[in-house]
């Protein structure tokens, strides 16, 4: 009895702590448009369009995608996106860029940052990064790939974030940064999280009073 005892113990422990893991894993949600090339000359959050997005996804940080004269889900997967979903036909299989119409992305989330730290962004074509309301200052527009660093001035702690990014005018698309990222601001435990919790502890009092009994 003792070895089953502690068996459903182990089991149930495991369970809530994998529950936890998955709340706080640094993942964060990416969103593209396929939009006019003038629109992806400049990669602001106000063209972003309103409208559903042609694919949405997830990623783990850091961010790594990268390619020349692919296609949206090839470039997906160069960084390792899940989760992908195809609202509008056609899409992965598209270019990414083709001269007439490029492609804008759109990731949000949480960070956790601290007052002078400094981001190191690869990219090609234009970004806009802003943690908490502070936009970092990244160049927006057309450009080969280039490595560009700009620092945070603002309060440390746990903020969304939003990061805004632009494929135009053909060559290469890439966006490489390691963003500190945190699924819930201040690594709060989702509901879901404290309710597996919950029960591998109720599970515990139950096979001890069993025990006792």
């Amino acid at each position: 009895m003792k070895i089953v005892r502690k068996t459903v113990e182990a089991v149930l422990i495991t369970v809530a702590l994998a529950g936890l893991s998955a709340a706080q894993a640094n993942t964060v949600s990416g969103r593209l448009w396929h939009v006019p090339e003038a629109t992806t000359q400049n990669a602001i959050p106000a063209n972003v369009p309103s409208s559903t997005p042609d694919v949405t996804f997830d990623v783990n940080s850091p961010l790594n995608f990268f390619g020349t004269g692919v296609s949206v889900g090839t470039w997906l997967s160069s960084g390792s996106a899940f989760n992908v979903v195809e609202n509008t036909a056609g899409t992965l299989l598209s270019a990414m860029d083709n001269g007439v119409v490029g492609t804008l992305f759109q990731f949000t989330g949480f960070v956790t940052v601290s007052n002078g730290q400094t981001f190191t962004v690869t990219h090609d074509d234009g970004l806009t990064l802003i943690i908490g309301g502070l936009d970092l200052g990244f160049a927006t527009g057309p450009t080969a790939p280039v490595i560009s660093t700009e620092t945070y001035t603002g309060p440390s702690g746990t903020f969304g974030f939003e990061l805004v990014y632009a494929e135009c005018c053909g060559g290469a698309a890439v966006l490489q940064v390691d963003l500190p990222f945190s699924n819930v601001p201040n690594d709060t435990p989702e509901p879901g999280s404290l309710a597996l919790i919950g029960m591998a502890l109720a599970g515990i009092g139950w096979s001890s009073r069993r025990r006792v009994n």
